[in-house]
């Protein structure tokens, strides 16, 4: 196994690709996935939002091998080794990562622990000068880490897999030690070569698979000690064995090489610690650091160092840390509030719909309309399509039977086919493609469906739903008129669409809600704002060519309602946009990992 296992850091929600490539992610019914950080030696790491006791909270996941796998895990291995895991994270200590809870769901184990604002010490590392600690900087880590070891030492437990990803430094330079207990889960479930850890930083006791005890730790924090004085790790490898190899010989450079400063007792004590022998080795965590430490400096500047250091590292990092993950939208603390609003609005195009067409087709029968009504009106709260196809075959019923004529069916079928196809194209796809499609009937201007559209759906699917509200939301408003008569219907709809105004309307809201859409899909706010006022100049640009076309090219004043409407709709979805915050199922770091 390699250093690469992510874990838990600040991370800005991805943008959201406004349509159902990457849906919304909920883990255990609560935990709403913010971001994935990739790839993992076992598992990843998820920024999630808890839903019910609202706060951000760092979740590892890990997928479990049950019965008999290709690599021989058993279920009672797992079983036994979910125990000891369960058992390690009871630990409370000031300097252990917090863990709020422990599921499993019989393919994955998750561990829900506390999310540390701040960075592990690899990637702070990465970002100080020569990568390296000063030290006093190493002195207080080492202290913090003892403590924490000491602690879980005193209770029985071992960590097995100590290296600088599982080290944090919060804000306050306080450093956390996290993943107890997911060194012997990770071995039992089928990964690592001995008991979880990873290579460059296992003793070659645990390599080997042999009995491990505090010595295996004391080796591991003193490969992290190196590594933070010196900016590189003496024992890594492709593999085991090469760093196995490695261990044996001893590191290549001597300590006092890389800092003159430490030659002498430093140096013995540290190459105590790293002795390949385990009977030869430091006997214990506070034996190793006491010594270490009373050679590195003061812990309490080194704390101060570090807090300065975080700080000023997540200060200049604006992708991470960023306003948006400080104050998070209320579609990310309040995710139901979104999916309400999207089931309500549905519900009442849907129920508007419904008690305007129901009433010609059942007669004098009220209780026939209140009961299709409402009932219509659930199933559209309870699936959104459904809304689409039910006010659909409503219209198509009520064109077909009333008034029969030669015309009825022809108009029906043709009605029918044309909503069939938009169904199964976007209809079915999104929660608020129904209510883009229905508005335009509800309201008397057809044009109302585009600020919706572009607000909801992806780009092409906005184009195609815009424009068929239009048409529809035209064709209904005649419908209404005629009295649902075929005949009638069929003559003053084949009349408007003749007219080269009418395509100049039904392609301007089209075009609106595309750029509109493309627009905000690059997820902020921003971009969701700025795409509802292009959405609305090009609606007006259209009413106004329109009114060119209709006065045989001189131009004219478009329809003022028309247009108010249009500003007064996206002025609404503007509040909305802001409501919602940015968008984040998305497109940055979509890196994929084995879990996803």
């Amino acid at each position: 196994m390699s250093d690469t296992r992510p874990t838990q850091t600040v991370a800005r929600p991805r943008p959201d690709t406004g349509g159902t490539s990457l849906p919304e992610e909920v883990l255990l019914g609560r935990y709403r996935v913010l971001s994935r950080r990739g790839k993992g030696g076992f598992g990843m790491v998820c920024t999630c939002w808890d839903t019910r006791l609202q706060r951000r909270v760092a979740i590892k996941r890990m997928p479990l091998l049950g019965g008999v796998g290709p690599r021989g895990v058993t279920t009672s291995t797992v079983d036994e080794a979910l125990s000891e895991a369960r058992t390690a994270c009871l630990l409370a200590h000031p300097n252990i990562v917090t863990v709020f809870d422990f599921e499993t769901d019989g393919s994955y184990a998750y561990l829900v622990m506390e999310y540390v604002d701040g960075l592990n010490l690899s990637e702070l590392l990465a970002r100080v000068e020569g990568g390296v600690l000063t030290h006093e900087e190493c002195a207080h880590l080492l202290s913090s880490v003892a403590q924490a070891l000491s602690y879980a030492h005193e209770n029985g437990v071992l960590h097995l897999d100590i290296k600088p990803t599982n080290i944090m430094i919060d804000r306050q330079g306080t450093v956390k030690l996290a993943d107890f207990g997911m060194a012997t889960l990770a071995s039992a479930a089928g990964y690592g070569g001995a008991r979880g850890g990873t290579v460059g930083y296992m003793p070659p006791e645990q390599i080997e698979g042999k009995l491990v005890d505090e010595r295996a730790d004391v080796f591991s924090l003193a490969v992290v000690t190196w590594q933070a004085l010196t900016g590189t790790n003496p024992f890594s490898g492709d593999t085991a064995t090469e760093s196995l190899t490695k261990i044996i010989r001893g590191p290549k450079s001597p300590l006092s090489k890389s800092d003159p400063s430490l030659a002498g007792a430093p140096e013995e004590t540290l190459m105590h610690a790293l002795a390949a022998d385990v009977a030869s080795r430091t006997a214990s965590v506070d034996g190793f650091v006491d010594e270490m430490v009373a050679y590195l400096g003061s812990a309490e500047e080194g704390a101060e160092s570090l807090r300065s250091l975080v700080t000023q590292s997540e200060d200049d990092s604006p992708e991470e840390g960023s306003w948006e993950m400080r104050h998070l939208p209320l579609r990310v603390r309040f995710p139901w509030i979104v999916q309400a609003f999207d089931r309500a609005l549905t519900a009442a195009a849907t129920l508007w719909v419904c008690h305007l067409v129901l009433p010609v087709v059942s007669g004098d029968s009220s209780e026939f309309v209140i009961v299709g009504t409402v009932v219509c009106a659930l199933a559209a709260a309870l699936w959104t399509p459904l809304a689409s196809a039910t006010c659909g075959a409503a219209l198509v019923w009520a064109l077909a039977v009333t008034h029969p004529t030669n015309a009825s069916f022809p108009l029906a079928a043709l009605l029918t086919l044309a909503l069939a196809a938009w169904w199964v194209s976007c209809g079915r796809l999104e929660r608020l493609s129904s209510a883009s499609l229905l508005v335009p009937c509800c309201l008397p201007w057809p044009l109302s469906g585009a600020a919706i559209s572009a607000f909801a759906l992806d780009p092409l699917p906005a184009f195609v739903t815009s424009a068929a509200g239009w048409l529809l939301g035209s064709l209904f408003s005649i419908s209404l008129d005629a009295g649902f008569a075929a005949n009638t219907v069929a003559y003053y709809f084949v009349a408007l669409v003749e007219k080269p105004v009418t395509w100049v309307l039904v392609l301007g809201c089209g075009v609106s809600a595309l750029v509109a859409s493309a627009i905000a899909l690059r997820g902020s706010v921003a971009a969701g704002i700025v795409g509802q006022c292009v959405g609305v100049a090009l609606l007006v640009g259209a009413y106004a060519l329109a009114a060119g076309v209709e006065n045989g090219g001189i131009w004219a004043a478009p329809d003022s309602v028309s247009i108010s409407i249009a500003v007064v709709l996206g002025m609404f979805m503007c509040i909305l946009t802001a409501l919602r915050g940015p968008l984040d199922g998305g497109r940055e770091g979509e890196e994929q990992d084995e879990l996803s």
